[in-house]
């Protein structure tokens, strides 16, 4: 039989082929320089494994050097570039969609490989739409019936999240193999469709049982069981796994590790985990992650030591579930060491690891280190934006949180539903409605349903903003509510005075099956208190525990202990306080110490006052009102003793502080501030005001019980009329 080529030329491919199944480079390029020199790089099927050579040693650039200086190009030409860069990244997938219409545009007809390439480009791309035309060409190039072409346009639909369409060409398949089975199932795992996947399981098993064995079919239907509902499933899958022999592959085990720990039973999950004879930095980091993520901070930081100690390298999905377990612990030295770690690694780019640290170093309260973190990235992408603006939101700068948004819009970064979620949180605890309704306008502009958190937000939003019928009308429009939500909506009327309807919600949140969480008991005592609603605020104090198995905290008792105190029950609340099972601190004594004053149950609020006093208060309300209680009682060796006390410990009271909202620009004034850049316009206006009153007849109202030492301070500084504006108006 004739050789297809002649001698030399065998003799040429066979040494480039070896040098590009050994990446011999330098070698490969002696031969090219040679072929060069003897006239033989005319030949194409010479260029095309010139081609295979730079492709396989990942230099590209001379790859497309020498298929560009190739003039009679075939189809195996364009599929050696065009499979080479489909296994890149997306800048280098989007070169394969050029390289394909290039190729179409000279006429060359593809081939299975061809199509295998631009769909898997298409797919490292996302882009559904140019992969739908390559899939017209293939079917009438008769080319979409070969399985691997099937397979490929499979996975690209799944990668891009068209579920339905991939699985209307499953079934069209007139040839599927493993591959295909274990795509489409892991296509409906991407989605979280966990019965579809597991029903397609079921299917493979009844018509091909020795497929089975094959691990990325098990790999795929585990990973799509992520609830504490499929955990059954999961072990179901396990057993299958342990009979066909799956389980000594390590992605088997990995993946094992991975659905018990997201599914919740770490028990398992750490009993597989034990048990794998050869655990890789995959494993490791599923079981890390799964302590993280179950709030077992603890146990994954020593976890990953023992990684550590045991030699294996973190990736950066390990160091990202550390991360996140010194978030949840609070534990910034730790964090801080994992940010060394980090960057000793070369990760400090890794926008994933730089996000986690932005979070840890908010949720420690480090929000410096959090936006150094932030800057150094010059391009954040919005999972970035989103940590920050969180941080921020959670260590109560709202304006600063609202500024980086702005940042953000200017940037172009469209936001996702946890930006949104975070920047309504910043809104409703600064009152700003009409900042709020611009927020509800970009929910619609970027598209955003109802759901959860986004709902949730915008009610709260607008309930803490006293838009209470705007907050009900969102809150009844969520096609789902969980706890959260509910206990937006109630602590909304709760505060805006329509107690009832807080309490009536309650119950249709009970009837809906949604159980209560502490959060909604603090909201119901809170209504009650409100109301003046004694018996129903103890039916709800025991309800807690006898019903719902809640323990109560100390939020709890100062609710009962202000439900008490409002109703003038204030012997029952010293009884209730002294009888608490919870460290309570100053709170409670402080609240029964402020109704005292109020009752005018001056001998209980000096027994509730000195409690303050044992317990060493640093707040001066409390030295103030204590000191105005022992005035009253004519007590002044008490009132020098309290304010002995105040100047020894360093308490001084805070400034008082009001701001109002005036054409978008907030004003902020502070008692003895001068910064404001009108001031004197403001000074001015006072002093007219101050002069029309005295006029009319009203004179300052000036609190009766407030210290005598106090107002002599008062009456000694200069401009009076001045400071009565300030008792009299709040500040």
């Amino acid at each position: 039989m004739p050789l297809p080529f002649p001698p030399q030329h065998v003799q040429v491919l066979r040494a480039l082929l070896h040098y590009t199944v050994n990446k011999e480079l330098r070698r490969g390029r002696v031969l090219h320089a040679r072929i060069l020199r003897n006239g033989f790089f005319s030949f194409t099927h010479i260029a095309n494994a010139f081609i295979n050579l730079y492709t396989k040693c990942g230099h590209f650039a001379e790859a497309n050097l020498v298929f560009d200086n190739i003039v009679h190009k075939d189809v195996i030409s364009w599929n050696c570039l065009i499979n080479a860069f489909s296994q890149q990244q997306a800048y280098a997938s989007s070169h394969v969609m050029r390289l394909f219409r290039r190729m179409m545009a000279c006429t060359t007809l593809p081939n299975a490989h061809t199509f295998t390439g631009v769909f898997t480009a298409s797919s490292n791309l996302s882009d559904a739409s140019a992969g739908r035309m390559a899939h017209a060409l293939a079917v009438k190039t008769a080319w979409s019936d070969d399985v691997f072409v099937a397979s490929s346009l499979l996975n690209l639909y799944c990668k891009t999240g068209l579920v339905a369409e991939a699985r209307e060409l499953f079934d069209e398949m007139p040839v599927r193999n493993v591959v295909s089975w274990a795509t489409m199932i892991s296509g409906y795992a991407s989605k979280e469709f966990a019965y579809e996947a597991f029903q397609l399981f079921e299917l493979l098993r009844h018509e091909k049982e020795s497929d089975n064995e094959k691990e990325f079919v098990i790999t795929s239907v585990l990973s799509a069981l992520t609830s504490h509902v499929f955990v059954d499933t999961g072990r179901q899958v396990h057993s299958l796994a342990m009979k066909n022999g799956g389980v000594c592959f390590v992605s088997v085990g990995n993946a094992l590790v991975t659905m018990y720990s997201k599914c919740g039973s770490l028990e398992d999950a750490l009993k597989t985990f034990e048990l794998s004879g050869n655990k890789n930095s995959i494993t490791w980091s599923a079981m890390v992650t799964g302590f993280a993520q179950s709030g077992d901070a603890d146990k994954a930081l020593k976890l990953f030591y023992d990684m550590h100690r045991s030699g294996v390298l973190p990736t950066e999905y390990t160091l990202v579930g550390v991360i996140n377990a010194c978030s949840d612990a609070c534990a910034i030295v730790e964090g801080r060491q994992m940010h060394g770690y980090s960057l000793k690694l070369g990760y400090e780019l890794q926008l994933y690891v730089m996000s986690a640290l932005v979070d840890m170093y908010a949720k420690c309260g480090s929000i410096g280190d959090a936006r150094n973190g932030f800057e150094y990235i010059q391009q954040p992408d919005v999972v970035l934006w989103t940590s920050i603006i969180t941080g921020y939101v959670q260590n109560g700068d709202y304006e600063g949180a609202m500024n980086l948004y702005g940042k953000m819009q200017m940037g172009r970064v469209i936001p996702n539903d946890l930006t949104m979620a975070s920047v309504l949180k910043a809104c409703s605890s600064l009152v700003a409605l009409d900042q709020g309704k611009q927020m509800h306008a970009g929910i619609i502009k970027y598209g955003f349903s109802l759901e959860v958190p986004i709902g949730s937000a915008l009610s709260a939003m607008y309930a803490k903003c006293g838009s209470l019928d705007d907050g009900c009308r969102i809150f009844w429009r969520m096609p789902s509510r969980d706890v959260i939500s509910w206990n937006a909506m109630i602590s909304g009327l709760s505060q805006n005075g329509r107690g009832i309807e807080a309490l009536k919600l309650f119950e249709e949140m009970c009837s809906e099956g949604t159980k209560p969480d502490s959060v909604t008991f603090v909201n119901l005592l809170s209504a009650c208190s409100h109301m003046g609603l004694v018996e129903r605020g103890w039916v709800y104090f025991k309800m807690m525990f006898d019903e719902f198995n809640i323990a109560p905290t100390v939020e709890h008792y100062a609710c009962m202990v202000d439900i008490l105190s409002r109703a003038g029950q204030l012997n029952e609340a010293k009884e209730f306080i002294e009888s608490a099972t919870v460290d309570h601190g100053l709170c409670l004594w402080r609240i029964l110490l402020g109704a005292c004053k109020n009752h005018r149950n001056y001998y209980l609020g000096a027994y509730a006052g000195e409690k303050l006093m044992e317990l060493g208060s640093p707040e001066s309300s409390a030295y103030v009102l204590l000191s105005s209680i022992y005035t009253a009682l004519g007590k002044w060796e008490d009132v020098e003793r309290v304010r002995g006390l105040m100047k020894t410990r360093g308490v001084t009271k805070e400034p008082g502080c009001s701001w109002i909202e005036l054409k978008s620009l907030t004003h902020v004034f502070v008692v003895g501030d001068n910064m404001h850049p009108q001031i004197e316009e403001i000074r001015l206006a006072l002093k007219l005001l101050t002069k029309l009153m005295k006029d009319e007849g009203y004179q300052p109202l000036l609190d009766p019980l407030l210290p005598k030492i106090i107002s002599d301070d008062l009456k000694d500084q200069e401009g009076s009329d001045e400071i009565q504006l300030r008792v009299c108006g709040g500040c």
